[in-house]
């Protein structure tokens, strides 16, 4: 018995079958030489011999023979590669014929659902492109190709690995239709994609959530990998329907400050149901890492729905379910020992600022215990240094944006930042300094090497570190005279490059990259006549020390050290010097006055 009540696709014709026997041998080992050879002339010639069964009359029927006769996966993977790039041509087969192979490979995974999961997926992409390239076609007045939601749901009411196919289906349908062809007009894309998002695509969101819900309502077998799959293809379709381009901006996914969700109107109700966002955070918290992560990664998009979904108290309501969330996360911190998790929570955290005002944020009842916890999570992030830094570039811009935030607030509750910022300023400076003797003493990769993540993570730090000013400048001047006198003995001694001069090294750079950043975060509008005379005395000792080295030349000179006082002269001459620079503090050059004063 079929599963679905499709359309049959004629039998191969077995006179023919014999006619393709020896055909069908060719083709396997064709497959062999493709997909697992170790011979490059063997495989070039298998590749020139698949373009030419892709243009070969033939092609269908091979594939077909190769699905139902052949012997390996890679047979069957040969045929769907075939499939989908025949059904990808810019001059495309008839409707009839795409149906057809549509019906056809909807037939086959329904009656072979153990396949190799990389052919169900290869034969689901073809589904797909078919769906996409045939959306707005209309035969008998009627959108033959949109009838796959239906089909979809007959697999959802199979068993567990039918419903699993089911669910690729819809997630690699709802990828097709946000992935741009540039091969083909731009405006079609939109127009199937814009089609696709407001007549099924809020659907197919109600039908993953509805199955998540009954994953939660029984008890999960965490041994069964039938069921751990069944919700990771579930929440990857989740999370599929979430980075949807709603409004085809096409914003590149790697620039993480495009970080808007521009969920249509009509979605309003999904959200504003706390149930919603309970959901993720329930699945975050049941499932094991590897689907917790996913989980998070919905959520982050949550975070970042955009504000004009709401008005203003359904915002303030929703805002407070995502705080009581991270509070629940940061109280039961378990899960965030899995890099994924972490990762993923420190994106979250990020979203959560770029998304709401520090003027919403203190309003949540529990933000002052939420901030708290942050605090305590971001100290302890930047203590482990050698722990994921791309993940601790979110946590720095959460609280860049936080501290940059604190100018404009008017609302009366306390924002406890200028508590909690010199806190991550000093565990920021105590943790890189006390990283160069790890360093040094256990040859490990040195983070000044990678002056990328040093550059990006001291332009967000200096923000941070002008909050409380005074505090952070007191240590800075602290530390850096203690190690400039322990460097300078050990330059008076006859015991030459030694590990201890290797660490103090390391330590002048990491502290001459610090008093750059923070002479570099000065404000106009925030800085007073004390703030700059702090810059003068924490500039004053790395001008001293240039001067020391200079005199100690040639064996004081070091590379990192050389680099950071770059660093440094380039974030002081764009603060305090400059032919046009307005004379807003005592401290003020102009480009003609540092050379006087560089040639004395």
């Amino acid at each position: 018995m079929r599963l679905l009540c499709l359309p049959v696709c004629p039998p191969i014709n077995y006179v023919t079958f014999f006619f393709f026997l020896k055909s069908l041998t060719e083709l396997e080992v064709l497959c062999t030489h493709l997909y697992i050879g170790t011979d490059l002339t063997q495989r070039i010639e298998a590749e020139k011999a698949l373009l030419e069964l892709i243009d070969s009359p033939e092609c269908l029927s091979k594939c077909q023979l190769l699905l139902e006769q052949g012997t390996t996966s890679y047979a069957q993977l040969l045929a769907a590669t075939c499939l989908s790039k025949l059904v990808s041509r810019v001059s495309p087969l008839s409707v009839e014929q795409r149906i057809h192979i549509r019906n056809y490979i909807l037939n086959y995974v329904a009656s072979q659902p153990k396949l190799a999961p990389f052919v169900i997926q290869a034969l689901i992409q073809v589904i797909a492109k078919i769906t996409k390239l045939g959306w707005c076609e209309v035969q008998k007045d009627q959108f033959v190709f949109r009838e796959i939601i239906a089909d979809v749901k007959k697999f959802l009411q199979g068993t567990l690995e039918h419903c699993i196919i089911g669910v690729i289906i819809l997630s690699e349908l709802t990828q097709e239709m946000n992935l741009v062809d540039y091969s083909r007009p731009s405006a079609k894309h939109r127009k199937i994609a814009t089609s696709f998002r407001d007549t099924s695509l809020k659907d197919i969101l109600v039908l993953a959530c509805s199955l998540l819900k009954e994953v939660l309502a029984k008890p999960l077998n965490l041994q069964d990998e039938c069921q751990q799959n069944l919700v990771m293809q579930v929440l990857k379709l989740v999370l599929n329907c979430l980075n949807f381009d709603f409004i085809g901006s096409s914003a590149d996914e790697s620039a993480d400050d495009l970080c808007t969700v521009q969920i249509p109107t009509s979605w309003r109700p999904i959200f504003l149901e706390p149930e919603t966002l309970d959901l993720f955070f329930n699945l975050y918290h049941t499932l094991p890492p590897l689907l917790s992560q996913l989980a998070l990664s919905c959520l982050v998009q949550f975070a970042s729905t955009r504000r004009s979904l709401f008005s203003s108290p359904e915002r303030a309501k929703y805002l407070g379910n995502l705080i009581k969330g991270v509070k629940r996360i940061l109280e039961n911190p378990q899960g965030l020992s899995d890099p994924g998790n972490y990762h993923e929570f420190c994106r979250f955290l990020a979203r959560l600022k770029t998304n709401y005002q520090l003027g919403e944020l203190v309003m949540v009842t529990e933000y002052p215990e939420v901030i708290r916890l942050i605090a305590n999570f971001t100290i302890t992030s930047l203590q482990h240094w050698e722990f994921a830094p791309n993940s601790v570039h979110y946590l720095l811009t959460l609280w860049q944006r936080m501290v940059a935030s604190v100018p404009f607030v008017k609302s009366t509750e306390p924002h406890l930042l200028d508590t909690y910022a010199l806190e991550i300023t000093k565990a920021f400076i105590t943790s890189r300094l006390e990283s160069v003797a790890i360093v040094v003493r256990d040859h490990l990769d040195d983070p000044l090497d990678d002056t990328t993540t040093v550059f990006q993570q001291l332009e967000q730090l200096c923000t941070v570190s002008r909050c409380e000013y005074e505090k952070t400048c007191t240590l800075l001047v602290q530390l850096f005279d203690q190690n400039a006198q322990n460097y300078q003995k050990l330059l008076h001694s006859a015991s030459g490059i030694t590990m201890d001069m290797a660490i103090q090294e390391g330590r002048l750079a990491w502290l001459v990259y610090l008093v750059g950043t923070v002479v570099g975060g000065r404000l106009t509008y925030t800085s007073t006549d004390e703030h700059d005379a702090m810059d003068g005395e924490l500039s004053c000792r790395v001008f001293q020390l240039i001067s020391l080295m200079d005199t100690g030349l040639p064996q004081c000179s070091n590379e990192k050290i050389e680099l950071a006082i770059l660093w440094f002269l380039d974030q002081f001459r764009k603060t305090y010097v400059g032919d046009q620079l307005q004379r807003t503090s005592k401290v003020g050059f102009t480009t003609r006055d540092f050379r006087k004063c560089c040639w004395r």
